[in-house]
């Protein structure tokens, strides 16, 4: 992600105006301080490399010529780490990259409800806080897929078509599994409890997209919820072989050449796998349906708002910043390259996009909804972290109705 999930996660997370141009949505370079830098904390993953933020911001920086910007990069780190790193540090950053405020951090955050550019840019309602706007994005990713090797669907006589309940799904990985194929591909670090969420999330929020609200409200418990039932599946999975205990010593760019190199049969990612597959020449071969649920089918999609960004507060440079975050998110060819880059999606923004790329767009189009985690449906700070702590306990022999009392009592003890 990255990321709710995309850390890349999960999952994640360049613009101009000048300081008179700020306050009435203009844009341009002439107000840019003289040899202004802008420190940008980014996302690292697969796909937003180094490389390729340079490259991103050398053309912010062509026409801006009296603005320099200097990467901060969270390769090891989340972006939230980093900024409070250097925040207690007195060295406060001007632009972030992959935060996503909530109602005990906007204060750390520039409120831009009075850029009127802003409010053309996706999901800006969904993620408000208070009804005030701190944070943009270029796009939105949907992570409620399933990406499966077509060779090994064939070699066992699965038709993906006709996976839509988990039963459905179970008997397909262990069809999988007798082919001679490891089912279902995970990974250490976030991924596994970004993929539970990515499949959970898509059942129960669809069957109730005001959950997350109700357990800040203490309304409903994971432990008598919808949530179970897929807690159970996964230990099932985890019992019978179709996940690999080991994959837990992978990192999330290690899972996701496995798949690749067709090791495994299925995959559960977001939309931003896609760029790897294109990368690696391997889109045609590689198929991908939504989320099978045992609810309403299709079911929404858990999804998120793509390369979101935020000014910092305490930036020495509020204007030139909210300049480069402007062009960011408004510019047209900004906006096409970091769709591509990471495989995420715009109305009205299309850019060329491979077999696999035209399939999960389909399948956006075709979803009831877009379910995000935001605003009044935001779980406790470092759920994120805790759900993968329970899903990860799960291979070491936890009980799914363990996992579940104890995402509860983590939850009760945040309050």
């Amino acid at each position: 992600m990255r990321t709710m999930w995309h850390r890349a996660s999960a999952v994640a997370l360049a613009p101009l105006v000048l300081a008179s141009a700020v306050g009435c949505g203009g844009s341009g370079s002439d107000g840019a301080a003289e040899g202004t830098t802008l420190r940008v904390i980014v996302n690292i993953s697969p796909n937003l490399t180094e490389q390729y933020w340079k490259g991103l911001f050398a053309t912010y920086e062509k026409s801006h010529p009296g603005v320099k910007v200097k990467l901060e990069l969270t390769g090891t780190i989340s972006a939230n780490a980093k900024l409070t790193q250097d925040l207690a540090a007195g060295d406060p950053p001007d632009i972030a990259q992959q935060i996503i405020p909530a109602p005990d951090t906007v204060k750390l955050f520039t409120d831009l409800s009075d850029q009127a550019w802003t409010k053309d840019t996706p999901l800006a309602g969904q993620y408000a806080v208070g009804g005030r706007t701190y944070m943009v994005g270029v796009g939105e990713q949907i992570q409620s897929l399933v990406f499966y090797n077509k060779a090994a669907f064939a070699k066992a006589g699965v038709n993906a078509s006709k996976i839509r309940t988990l039963s459905q799904f179970t008997a397909a990985m262990d069809s999988l599994k007798s082919a001679g194929y490891k089912p279902l591909q995970t990974a250490g670090q976030w991924v596994t409890g970004g993929q539970f969420s990515m499949m959970a999330d898509a059942g129960v929020l669809t069957g109730n997209p005001r959950w997350i609200k109700q357990r800040n409200d203490g309304e409903v418990s994971f432990a008598d919820s919808g949530y179970v039932p897929y807690l159970k599946r996964y230990e099932q999975w985890i019992d019978k072989g179709y996940l690999d205990k080991s994959a837990l010593g992978l990192t999330y760019a290690d899972g996701q050449t496995a798949f690749l190199n067709g090791k495994s049969a299925m995959y559960m990612m977001g939309s931003f796998f896609v760029p790897a597959a294109d990368a690696a020449k391997k889109s045609d071969e590689i198929g991908v349906f939504t989320m099978p649920t045992d609810g309403a089918y299709p079911s929404g999609q858990f999804g998120n708002i793509s390369n979101p960004y935020t000014v910092v507060k305490q930036s020495r440079h509020q204007a030139e910043a909210i300049d480069l975050v402007k062009w960011l998110v408004t510019d047209e060819e900004a906006i096409k390259s970091q769709l591509a880059a990471d495989g995420n999606l715009r109305t009205g923004f299309g850019y060329p996009m491979s077999s696999l790329g035209t399939s999960v767009q389909k399948i956006l189009d075709g979803t009831p909804s877009v379910l995000v985690k935001s605003g009044e449906n935001q779980p406790v700070a470092g759920f994120s972290d805790e759900l993968n702590k329970q899903i990860q306990s799960l291979y070491t022999g936890t009980s799914a109705k363990d996992a579940a009392g104890g995402l509860d009592k983590w939850w009760n003890s945040q309050n």
